[in-house]
């Protein structure tokens, strides 16, 4: 008999616990769910995720809650049948009773659990009455602390103490870009499951060759129940069956077999190669040949190398891919929302959709959140994107107590048995930050002098243990083909800030010594796991989430509210001032804000994607924005808002990790070495060009570059062009610090004063051709911008089908179209060069609603041209 599936998704209700007020069970309108999003469905609590309503819900997480389900016992269970009541995930210090026999406690929300409950069940007409106690994960955290207090120091860099010895999605308890929403409930799916036998897990334990003709291992699978005969697995390409094995399964519920597969068809990240995923059906069969279980998933096969090597700057970190180095330009990811019930199947897959459209090849998911759906790494496998995967742990220095560490054993095998099979996951890192905290508050680490496991448990950073130890085994054990890196950020034992080994968060830029965006390319490492720039979402987003069209400005409590980032106020306007003219509306501020962060991202990832230079001479191995997405409407760094709303600083990563990019670089102080000199870029200047490459074979280009008047939009130097061959995979120079003479002579003499009137400001227009047709082209502007004239652009923009033209007649610089939720725009926050129109295909909104701005615009908002 194949197993019977009772889902209990349904006819859920729930109440605060110990309610001394008599208040009645309320509906759930499902399972999967959470206490904050039953109370909001039910009119108990306003919405979270507008205006100041966080404080107003605080109280829900000092409660605890009690959800219940009745439901009848499956009919015609068959003799020697199991029932097992399954719990995919239960968030998180929970009770379970059934029919009043308690049957399941759980303290961590990242496990599964199967209990059998046949000999509980009712065998008389009625419902089962199950019921699950949620205790408060906040007081229960702080117990805990003062528990342990005694053999361990907590320390929590982000929000309190009481989330360190909780196995719960840390963010929970707020973090510097989200909401305190410490929630609790039934988060996974919860069924019945009746069956005699069934097929439990099955691992294709694979490696590819080096020279990737053959694909080798083991098939490993394990069953329960009783009358299994054999399993029969079948490989299947596109339809096509390629390998079939059958496994004899022994007294223990055990089958093993080896397999090879020769010729195969590898799995490739999207911007190297076809994503081909084999379909692995397993069939559980009884010696009579009858069906008692089939299971079918997906994986594909690939070679994934993280090269480390000693060179003269250091030491390398890039990934190697079937042989291919890969430049990891992308994002790091934190959960999708602050309720994670609510995210959709289709949610995740618009998400990974984004990646591949802005030209992200890799997603680093955050240590702070959870281990991802399913759903979401069978989406990035489809696609074709690396992931990067952080173990749960995050800005905190964790204990080791032996039930903890028994808890994270547990949770770490269950979560890599689950998710070893997805050919995107390329490594798992230990945490992170956890060892900048070590940094911070000093505590023990000798990293090449103590090499004793069990001398790290008594020192004062214990967790080592845990990031050193333990879970590098459990990885070797469990999916030994995938990296382990102890820790983002971590190199060799090194300060975390060294720049010549492992990874690193860059945060001088924002946080740190607030240097300026455009020195990003002073502020390289070997792999930029984190870097960012906060950006205002669009004003749609804003008006959505601030209900009061008074507290729809820059620096109202609401606003200010909305941003969790420390000192936020004065880091963006540092930024903002150092940079642009400043206008307070909310319209413009957003503007300002997007167009700065999206200048973060275009300064920041052309210069270290540059320095990923050819192969044998890495520099940089990737570059990782903080961040990708939002877990509720805010303001941010991210890239990409709660509403899957696009900010221009996503186009402009877009742009910088083209198959084919080129890039004009100036010297950034040019025009102004210091605020009361600025002369040098009237005695000239130098410029260079580059062109980036992820092709994996030699391109035949022509690069152009001209040299326009800001003022006129006339160039004002003959053009220079130059044919080259772009190198695969890496970064061909193509001018090399080359003299811009002087426009104006009379400026020649440093004793004569400067006159901005009689200056000649311009850009640097650079294009790269290939077969006949521009696939690049890049801008490199006189800065700080706020110097510049801007008036009277004369642009013009008109509606043809399901485009929209942009020309302008002098150049114009950020060109920012309005979003909205449901809009797409192939591009947007772009420069324009004069006689050249910019296409933008547009979806998802009316033409004549689209409305715009840029520099020198006559006001904030511009609709089409008449």
């Amino acid at each position: 008999m194949p197993p019977l599936i009772h889902e209990l998704s349904t006819g859920w209700f729930f109440k605060q616990k110990n309610d001394a007020s008599g208040n009645p069970w309320l509906p759930v309108a499902k399972v999967p769910s959470e206490v904050h999003v039953d109370l909001l469905a039910n009119k108990k609590i306003p919405d979270p995720f507008l205006d100041m309503n966080e404080l107003a819900v605080q109280w829900v997480a000092e409660k605890d809650w009690v959800y219940r389900v009745e439901f009848p016992t499956p009919a015609s269970v068959p003799p020697n049948a199991v029932t097992d009541l399954v719990f995919k995930g239960l968030d998180t210090f929970a009770t379970v009773t059934l029919n009043g026999a308690e049957i399941l406690r759980s303290d961590n929300m990242f496990l599964e659990h199967r209990v059998n409950v046949l000999d509980l069940l009712l065998t008389t007409d009625g419902n089962n009455v199950l019921e699950v106690d949620f205790a408060s994960a906040l007081l229960r955290g702080r117990e805990l602390v003062e528990t342990h207090a005694h053999q361990h120091r907590f320390i929590a860099r982000q929000t309190e103490q009481g989330r360190i010895p909780v196995r719960k999605a840390q963010y929970h308890w707020g973090w510097d870009w989200g909401p305190i929403l410490v929630t609790a409930g039934v988060w996974k799916p919860v069924f019945l499951e009746t069956y005699t036998a069934r097929v439990d897990d099955v691992w294709v334990k694979s490696e590819v060759s080096a020279d990737l003709a053959v694909v080798s291992g083991q098939i490993v699978a394990k069953t329960q129940g009783r009358g299994a005969g054999k399993l029969v697995v079948t490989f299947t390409l596109d339809g096509n069956s390629v390998l079939e094995k059958e496994l004899a399964v022994d007294e223990n519920g055990t089958a093993q077999t080896e397999f090879l597969l020769e010729n195969p068809s590898l799995w490739y990240p999207f911007t190297y190669g076809p994503q081909s995923l084999y379909t692995i059906t397993t069939t559980l069969l009884h010696p009579d040949g009858s069906v008692l279980d089939s299971v079918t998933k997906k994986t594909g096969f690939r070679r994934a190398e993280l090269v480390q090597e000693s060179d003269d700057l250091g030491k390398s970190f890039y990934f190697r891919i079937n042989n291919v180095d890969v430049f990891a330009g992308g994002s790091c990811w934190i959960p999708g929302d602050s309720f994670l019930s609510t995210i959709t199947p289709e949610r995740y897959r618009d998400w990974a959709r984004l990646l591949v459209e802005s030209n992200q090849v890799m997603l680093r998911i955050w240590g702070g959140g959870v281990y991802e759906a399913t759903t979401f790494l069978e989406a990035c496998d489809e696609m074709g994107v690396l992931v990067w995967h952080d173990f749960c742990f995050a800005c905190g220095s964790y204990p080791t107590y032996p039930s903890f560490l028994a808890t994270v054993e547990e949770e770490a095998r269950q979560n890599l048995r689950r998710l070893r099979g997805h050919p995107s996951i390329v490594i798992w890192a230990g945490n992170n930050e956890d060892y900048q905290v070590q940094e911070r508050y000093k505590l023990d680490y000798r990293y090449d002098e103590d090499k004793d496991p069990e001398s790290w448990l008594k020192s004062s950073f214990p967790a080592r243990y845990i990031y050193e130890h333990l879970l590098p085994k459990i990885v070797q054990e469990e999916s030994p083909h995938t990296v382990y890196h102890p820790s983002s950020p971590w190199g060799d034992g090194k300060p975390t800030a060294d720049p010549t080994v492992g990874d690193i968060h860059q945060w001088n830029i924002w946080h740190g010594a607030m240097n300026k965006y455009q020195d990003a390319s002073q502020l390289t490492g070997r792999f930029i796991s984190e870097f960012g720039q906060e950006g205002y979402p669009h004003l749609s987003t804003t008006n959505a989430m601030l209900t009061a069209p008074s507290q729809r400005r820059p620096g109202s409590m609401a606003m200010d509210f909305r941003n969790k980032a420390y000192d936020h106020e004065r880091r963006m306007m540092t930024y903002v001032v150092e940079n642009l003219s400043v206008r307070y509306d909310i319209g413009w501020f957003t503007y300002l804000t997007q167009l700065m962060q999206a200048e973060t991202m275009s300064f920041a990832y052309k210069a270290w994607r540059r320095d990923w230079g050819r192969p044998g001479r890495r520099g940089c191995g990737g570059v990782l924005v903080w961040q990708l997405n939002d877990c509720w409407p805010t303001v941010s760094w991210a890239v990409v808002d709660y509403w899957l709303v696009r900010k221009p600083a996503f186009y402009a990563i877009g742009r910088a990790l083209r198959g084919l990019d080129v890039c004009v670089g100036r010297r950034v102080d040019e025009w102004t070495k210091c605020h009361a000199d600025p002369t040098l870029g009237a005695r000239g200047a130098e410029f260079e060009v580059w062109v980036a490459s992820c092709k994996t074979v030699e391109v035949e280009g022509v690069v152009v570059v001209r040299f326009v008047s800001i003022d006129s939009g006339q160039e004002v130097k003959e053009k220079v062009e130059r044919r080259v061959m772009i190198a695969a995979n890496g970064t061909t120079e193509v001018f090399e610090k080359t003299k811009i003479e002087a426009l104006k002579r009379e400026f020649e003499d440093e004793r004569t004063p400067f006159d901005p009137a009689m200056d000649v400001p311009f850009v640097i227009y650079a294009t790269l051709e290939v077969d006949g047709q521009i696939v690049a082209e890049d801008f490199a502007w006189p800065q700080p911008l706020k110097y510049l004239e801007f008036s009277d652009r004369k642009v013009k923009v008109t509606a043809k089908g399901d485009k929209l033209l942009v020309s302008a007649e002098r150049p114009v610089k950020g060109f920012i179209i309005q979003e909205e939720r449901g809009m797409k725009l192939s591009d947007n926050g772009f420069d324009l060069a004069p006689g050249v129109e910019k296409v933008v295909e547009v979806k998802g909104i009316e033409f004549e609603k689209l409305r715009w701005t840029y520099l020198g615009a006559p006001k904030s908002s511009i609709g089409l041209s008449e």
